[in-house]
């Protein structure tokens, strides 16, 4: 079993409460953590016998792209997705930040993790 990560991608998107976030938008980045069984891409090197880091940046990227006013919201629709979409994955852990958030004070921004997985 392995963990991969993929770190930092980063969307500009239109998800939150506020009327400027639906029409104006903000920059997203979103880490990506997930278990899958990867013995024998480790031995085929063969990307067929693992999950495509592309292919789940693509997932991540199509969910990014539908708006929600709560970051929560996206977070479990991302993990649900992903536990829907790729068999193979166990577990999965996707964080979301909102990046210089408008909340009237000085901040990096703000962040929602949720994690799933497989019963």
């Amino acid at each position: 079993m392995a963990r991969i990560t993929i770190d930092n991608m980063s969307f500009y998107a239109f998800h939150g409460c506020f009327a400027e976030e639906s029409t104006i938008g903000t920059h997203f980045s979103v880490d990506c953590e997930f278990d899958c069984d990867t013995s024998k891409a480790e031995t085929s090197d063969n990307i067929e016998d693992t999950i495509s880091y592309l292919d789940v940046y693509q997932t991540i990227k199509q969910q990014m792209e539908i708006p929600s006013h709560l970051l929560e919201h996206l977070c479990r629709r991302i993990v649900d997705c992903l536990l829907e979409t790729y068999p193979q994955m166990d577990y999965c852990k996707v964080r979301v930040h909102k990046l210089n958030p408008p909340l009237g004070g000085q901040m990096k921004g703000v962040s929602v993790c949720l994690e799933g997985s497989r019963p």
